[in-house]
């Protein structure tokens, strides 16, 4: 026979592990995980239970990441992208896998619908104004004889997805750069392996671009933030608040990347019609829709369509809101807002 204290104490731990076995059971809890990916970091939230496999998930999720990174990585020579921008001749279709191929129809999509504003082949263009990786902080404003030049190796119809799920170049000049639609198809693919593993609340964020799965853990809507779209302005600066459930989230913005010469403000968002930074007055273009993959790619688009235009094609879309905010010649920021956008603050 135990004495009388081991009792009690026995007791008192029998008595928590059936609490922690009820709250097991029904109890829910915040699970934050992180990461890197995509030469950026991620941030994930999951509503779930106290008993919740966090190792594993944690395993799943970095293996769905690092297969779209093999896919189409332009920072790995090995990636089926980087092979397909290796390609020299136009007769020579390289197979691609489901990945690629799911992010190469929402790219035609986005082409379409955005008359080319927006366009996954700009790298030449990119480089050559000094925001790409081959001469990174060179910023210079190019010859208009270069832009003519560097305008001749681009366009996204130079691109031929072949129904087999091949893909090959019409101009073999022409080379891949997916990375305005593929950071957000990386936060649909991990959205899906959360609801494929029977988490209903989640909020899935990388390098900025969310989807909202469910709700918060006290049954509210994830709260996401936009950014004060102003240079130096703190990550944390909120300009604008827009509620979430079961939506994706993305942001472009021209307030971080750029250079000044001669008074005047060249930001890394290029034209892909002019060869030329955009000069819309457009600082910032946030979208809402069912997939944060098509809101990611949009939200470049809309940063070269301009608010008019660009407002017009959101109100057009069925599932799909967004917000555009310019600067004025005062310093006076506005918002061009589709219909059914809402945002708090």
């Amino acid at each position: 026979m135990f004495p009388r204290t081991a009792r009690s104490v026995g007791g008192c731990l029998l008595a928590l592990a059936a609490l922690l076995i009820l709250a097991g059971c029904s109890g829910q809890r915040e699970i934050k995980l992180a990461g890197k990916t995509m030469g950026t970091t991620y941030h994930i939230t999951v509503i779930g239970g106290y008993f919740t496999a966090v190792g594993p998930l944690q395993k799943a999720i970095d293996a769905r990441l690092d297969a779209i990174n093999a896919s189409m990585s332009t920072y790995r020579p090995d990636s089926e992208i980087s092979r397909f921008n290796q390609l020299t001749a136009s007769d020579q279709p390289l197979p691609i896998g489901q990945d690629f191929q799911a992010v190469m129809a929402i790219s035609q999509e986005l082409f379409r619908l955005t008359q080319g504003a927006w366009d996954g082949t700009l790298d030449p263009l990119i480089d050559l104004w000094g925001f790409g990786r081959s001469a990174p902080g060179e910023n210079r404003i190019p010859a208009a004889e270069e832009i003519q030049a560097r305008l001749k190796t681009i366009g996204f119809h130079n691109i031929v997805v072949h129904p087999d799920g091949r893909l090959s170049k019409r101009r073999p000049s022409v080379s891949l750069d997916l990375a305005s639609v593929a950071k957000g198809y990386g936060v649909d693919a991990v959205a899906a392996l959360l609801a494929d593993e029977g988490f209903t609340d989640y909020l899935v964020e990388i390098g900025g671009e969310v989807y909202a799965g469910g709700v918060r853990i006290d049954g509210q809507p994830w709260r996401i933030g936009i950014n004060k779209p102003e240079a130096g302005a703190p990550f944390d600066q909120v300009y604008r608040v827009v509620h979430l459930e079961d939506r994706a989230f993305a942001t472009s913005g021209d307030y971080r990347i750029f250079f000044e010469n001669q008074g005047r403000r060249y930001s890394h968002i290029i034209d892909p019609r002019t060869g030329y930074p955009v000069a819309n007055d457009v600082v910032s273009a946030s979208v809402t829709a069912d997939t944060c993959a098509l809101a990611d790619g949009l939200a470049t688009a809309l940063m070269v369509m301009g608010a008019e235009a660009g407002v017009q094609l959101i109100n057009k879309l069925e599932g799909v809101e967004g917000l555009i905010i310019t600067r004025d010649d005062r310093d006076r920021l506005h918002d061009h807002a589709s219909r059914g956008f809402q945002a708090v603050k």
